[in-house]
């Protein structure tokens, strides 16, 4: 809201009024209206208010000490004897080319024996001090239910039963002519702040609607001081003073400039010669201590800096605001992708400047306003020292003097400098100390930087004329701690590369900071190493040229040799010299040999075209050595170039040469997560030259080896069906394998037991064929040993299985397994017995156990009798089957039940041999 608030003092009595529309009387404008807070304006009248000024009166119970107006919602807050009171700025809509500003008095907070001496006032958090005592506070929302309006009327903070709050503990301010009695300084943060002894009462004063807010207080912090002492006694001046609140938003962005939120919030106050600074948003923490040279009088808090005026200086010092609020609003601040200066970096003072007696001082944009009066030795009365400053009686608050008529006045405005040049200034600055290398230029770089952050938060950044050259300043910024981090031997070398980083440089354009020209040994801090280290086993998408490559080269030969087989496959280095580089590793083989090292060399001799090198060093080590070499180093089979997965050089070579290390090591960096299976299925494809939908062999033959090893269920079941449904896809499209499968059915059933051996009632299905089948017999087999295993699920896989469910004894083969599986034994007869009743015994005979072998005479026995009496006497395999059935069945049975299930058709000459059988079985028993 653009509206004035005054306290003032008339006849002895003090008013509390807010000017609204004041712009009119600077325009030229003299009419005045006076109307009381909340009095409703007839329209005629109203109508006047656009030309007039308005002063809105706020009465009070009690006299108002002082006031605070909230930089985010408006809001007021007035500070009086034992109670704060809370005026909710209002926009009445007095017609469509007409709204008015106005105040409705919505809170009392009753606070017992306190008297304010000044409020801070911002989203909600409240700061109070006394003479000696800070207290902050948050009014919360509290949930509302269907008795909110009755709750919401009086709502009592509650104290810690443990905490005494009665009148001998409050009271105890004795002043008698001999001493005084002071209480020890205390410093309570968060949840311990409720033990401040300090009681809060909340009375709603608005009328109960819908839209009705109801509050709780939270404390955060509550902070006592004592009186500065001396060898000469108490000095009697020490009063706390410029309590602030100060909000931090969310950095602006062109697509959300109207949604900022608030995202920090910071409270300072002061003594005379110290003030603190504290963050109170989402953590209560002391960030800052600033120690004052001299006596202070007032301070004033902006997100770049703090302004102090003494009785003869404006000292300007840095602040870590703008430190604070970026961790906020940034999860990755303080890791390797972005950094900011630390919130525990020393502060400084920027510039000190002469002014003869200041007495008030405040800030608006890029201006200082500071008011002085020339005659030093007159003191203000609020400022003058009182024996009886511990009093909280209310002859303690003392009468301002008018000081109207006195001379000396003078009111100066302080154009502050601009960012772009006080950040200049200090890179300039800095420059000083950059040959000596210590910890001063990095700090003033730090100070830069912090100032350029603080001022690209800022709510006016994109509404600014130095909009782009800040964001320029930032990126120089984050380059030159970036230098300062690589080249001075410092703890926090690794700062270097988020620096780097958020510079935007490219890895060339750092290498031309850092990397004096010529071949001049040069020595090189852990920063730089670090940064470039972290630059190469990252996929970037820049590729060094062969002077740069060969650079880096030697910087890690000289500097960390060990790390040489790893930066010779990143992808930056693609163009690096491959005899240079085999020379540099011979060497380092001699002092630190290992498998990588000799893959390492290997891939140089493939780029070099010398393929008896390379097969030396491939001949080194065993394969499942080189295959497990491969995971100190997976960028020597794969590389990310914009985000694709691209196999390397030698990769193309061993899917020629050695199909089966190429294998191995995939699945070695699956099993230590160097690569992800969706990742895997790319790199096959591409390496295979297969467009997305077409599965390559050598995908199969990967798939098939991560199943001997693979212990993850849900990745197991996954490549079941990956492998199921390339077996039915071949062999539903008659396709061959582009290339020879790595391992066959027999190779799979020894190694992997989620392959079974095949049924016999399988096989004797299969051998009655048709010979088209042999020509996919592997994919076939595999697909079936897949299916007597106990792995797969069969739920899972009966869509996958579709295709081929009609595919003549294949199909026959596969269904009757699923029905197995699924323990519908009696639906696997019905099919065998359909389309290959020479199976059906052999099937009945080694699945039919334990529990299931009723099938046998309830439905393998009755069904044989069935089809032998509808199909007449030419059906010999019914009758075979029938014969070897009734002979289980007679040896399962009791002759009377056996008797039971035989035909009454029947010729007993055909039966009578087997109930012969039972009944001499039973005598025997």
């Amino acid at each position: 809201g653009d509206y004035l608030v005054t306290i003032e003092e008339k006849s002895k009595a003090t008013f509390l009024r807010a000017y609204v529309n004041w712009r009119c009387m600077s325009a030229g404008s003299s009419r005045v209206c006076v109307r009381m807070v909340g009095h409703k304006m007839e329209e005629s009248y109203s109508e006047t208010l656009k030309e007039q000024m308005s002063i809105v009166e706020m009465p009070l119970s009690d006299p108002p000490l002082c006031i605070s107006c909230c930089p985010v919602t408006g809001d007021l807050l007035v500070g009086c004897r034992n109670k704060l009171v809370m005026f909710c700025l209002k926009y009445l809509v007095i017609n469509q080319n007409l709204t008015v500003l106005d105040f409705e008095r919505s809170l009392i907070l009753h606070v017992d024996n306190l008297i304010p001496a000044e409020l801070a006032f911002c989203a909600r958090h409240i700061a109070i001090t006394t003479e000696l005592d800070v207290l902050i506070l948050k009014l919360e929302l509290v949930q509302q239910n269907a008795d909110r309006t009755e709750q919401c009327a009086h709502r009592v903070s509650t104290l810690e039963k443990s905490v005494d709050v009665g009148p001998s503990t409050r009271t105890l301010q004795l002043e008698l002519d001999e001493f005084i009695i002071c209480q020890k300084p205390v410093e309570l943060l968060g949840e311990e702040s409720k033990l401040c002894e300090i009681p809060i009462t909340l009375e709603s004063t608005e009328l109960p609607t819908e839209d009705t807010k109801c509050f709780q207080v939270r404390y955060l912090l509550f902070r006592r001081f004592t009186p500065d002492q001396s060898p000469f006694g108490f000095c009697e001046e020490t009063k706390l003073h410029s309590v602030q609140l100060l909000p931090v938003c969310q950095t602006a962005h062109e697509e959300a400039e109207h949604k900022r939120e608030l995202l920090s919030l910071f409270c300072f106050f002061s003594l005379p010669h110290v003030g603190y600074l504290y963050s109170v948003g989402k953590l209560v923490e002391l960030i800052s201590t600033y120690q004052y040279s001299e006596k202070s009088e007032q301070a004033v808090l902006t997100p770049q800096f703090l302004h102090v005026i003494t009785s003869e200086n404006l000292q300007c010092f840095t602040v870590r605001c703008s430190a604070v609020a970026a961790r906020d609003e940034d999860p990755y601040i303080d890791t390797t992708v972005k950094a900011c200066p630390p919130v525990a970096l020393d502060i400084c003072t920027l510039r000190m400047q002469l002014f003869i007696g200041p007495r008030a001082i405040c800030h608006f944009k890029n201006h200082i306003i500071l008011l002085t009066k020339a005659d030093t030795e007159c003191i203000t009365e609020r400022r003058k020292p009182a024996r009886r400053m511990l009093s909280r009686k209310p002859d303690s608050i003392k009468s301002r003097t008018n000081s109207e008529s006195e001379p000396g006045w003078n009111l100066y405005i302080i154009n502050t400098v601009s960012t772009i040049q006080l950040y200049r200034e200090m890179v300039d600055y800095s420059k000083t100390y950059e040959n000596v290398k210590t910890e001063s230029c990095i700090h003033l770089l730090s100070e830069a930087h912090l100032l350029v952050r603080a001022a690209i938060m800022d709510p006016s950044f994109l509404k600014s004329d130095e909009k782009e050259e800040l964001r320029r300043a930032f990126r120089e910024s984050c380059a030159l701690l970036g230098d300062c981090y690589s080249r001075f031997n410092t703890k926090d070398y690794h700062l270097a590369l988020p620096y780097y980083r958020m510079s935007g440089l490219s890895m060339t354009e750092v290498l031309k900071r850092l990397v004096s020209e010529g071949d001049e040994i040069q020595t090189y801090e852990r920063g730089f190493i670090f940064y470039l280290t972290h630059s190469l086993n990252e996929d970037l998408n820049e590729e060094l040229s062969k002077e740069s490559a060969n650079k880096v080269l030697q910087i890690f030969y000289l500097a960390d040799p060990v790390q040489l087989p790893h930066i010779l496959c990143s992808p930056c280095m693609r163009n690096i010299c491959p005899l240079t580089a085999v020379k540099c590793l011979q060497k380092v083989e001699k002092m630190m040999p290992s498998v990588v090292l000799t893959l390492s060399k290997a891939f140089m001799a493939l780029k070099m075209g010398d393929l008896m090198m390379y097969e030396h060093e491939m001949d080194s080590y065993k394969e499942t050595i080189l295959a497990c070499g491969f995971i100190g180093q997976p960028k020597l089979l794969r590389q990310h170039k914009e985000g694709t997965v691209t196999p390397t050089e030698f990769a193309v070579h061993l899917k020629e040469t050695q199909p089966g290390l190429l294998v191995a090591a995939t699945v070695a960096l699956h099993e230590n997560s160097k690569i992800e299976l969706e990742e895997a299925d790319t790199f096959f494809k591409t390496l295979c030259g297969n467009n997305e939908n077409t599965i390559p062999q050598l995908l199969v033959d990967f798939w098939e080896a991560l199943l001997v090893v693979c212990s993850q269920e849900e990745i197991l079941q996954e490549l079941l069906l990956r492998v199921t449904s390339q077996y039915v896809w071949r062999i539903s499209k008659q396709q061959v394998p582009d290339t020879k499968p790595l391992k066959t059915t027999e190779d799979l059933i020894n190694s992997c037991n989620h392959f079974g051996l095949i049924f016999p009632w399988v096989t004797s299905i299969m051998s009655l064929g048709s010979p088209s089948d042999k020509a996919y017999r592997e994919d076939i087999s595999k697909l079936q040993s897949l299916l007597c295993g106990q792995s797969i699920n069969i739920d899972s896989a009966l869509p996958v299985l579709e295709p081929l469910t009609e595919a003549g004894n294949v199909g026959l083969t596969l269904h009757v397994l699923c029905n197995t599986r699924l323990g519908k034994y009696e639906e696997a007869i019905d099919q065998l017995l359909k389309r290959c009743p020479a199976a059906a015994v052999l099937y009945a005979q080694h699945e039919l156990k334990d529990d299931s072998r009723a099938v046998w005479w309830n439905k393998l026995l009755p069904e044989l009798c069935k089809r032998i009496r509808l199909s007449g006497k030419d059906c010999p395999i019914l009758i075979s089957s029938l014969k070897e059935t009734l002979s289980i069945v007679a040896m399962e049975l009791e002759l009377r039940d056996f008797l039971s299930l035989l035909p009454e058709d029947g010729t007993a000459a055909f039966f009578l041999p087997h109930l012969l059988h039972c009944s001499q079985r039973k005598l025997l028993t």
